[in-house]
């Protein structure tokens, strides 16, 4: 299949769709309270869940698609894969009452210098702080349900950005402190921040 000049093989596809439905699952379970929630007033995850599809969905399939674009550009061949172990981790954390937000990663090979590595890393959080401040002004504007899911979309988006920029492992951030450590610290510190502000100030129930 071909998006514009954007190419995504069967296999590329079928992760994007798994990976998107468990991630929306994972953060539903988390902002409606856990298993616990789920136990004795499971129509708060059925509520939560509809919204969850459309942000948490839309900021995992955009965080993605700007580390693919972006390798591209640098001339990569590049492709979305899924982890199914961390999308299981994923959901049982939320069950647990914690996040844990790494479906999988875009992989690409080709030449690119250290920079560039650090640059297809930060496309991706950068991304989800840009569709998080989208998302605030219309929980602002609309009010009623529709504000709630904007008000999602932003707390959402904002993890998102957060936890990718955690310098470890296969994370954005270790790439990027790979990379240089001044622009870790210049992206991941408002990243971070955004988080810290996300999961601390919203409640839906």
């Amino acid at each position: 299949m071909k998006v514009g000049t954007i190419r995504f093989s069967t296999r590329e596809l079928l992760d994007i769709a798994i990976a998107w439905a468990a991630l929306s699952v994972a953060f539903a379970l988390f902002f409606g309270g856990g298993g616990q929630a789920l136990l004795y007033q499971p129509a708060i995850l059925f509520g939560l869940l509809p919204a969850s599809l459309v942000t948490a969905g839309l900021g995992f399939l955009l965080h993605e698609m700007a580390h693919k674009v972006t390798a591209i550009r640098y001339g990569q061949v590049a492709e979305f894969r899924a982890d199914y172990g961390m999308l299981f981790l994923a959901v049982a954390g939320a069950l647990a009452g914690f996040l844990f937000a790494a479906p999988g990663a875009v992989y690409h090979r080709g030449q690119a210098t250290l920079r560039e590595h650090g640059l297809i890393a930060v496309a991706g959080p950068l991304t989800n702080v840009a569709l998080g401040m989208a998302f605030f002004p219309l929980e602002l504007l609309l009010g009623g349900m529709l504000g709630d899911v904007a008000g999602l979309g932003v707390r959402i988006n904002f993890l998102l950005a957060g936890f990718n920029m955690i310098p470890f492992g296969p994370l954005d951030g270790n790439t990027v402190k790979k990379w240089s450590f001044a622009a870790f610290l210049g992206f991941g510190l408002p990243c971070f921040a955004l988080a810290v502000w996300a999961l601390l100030g919203f409640s839906f129930v």
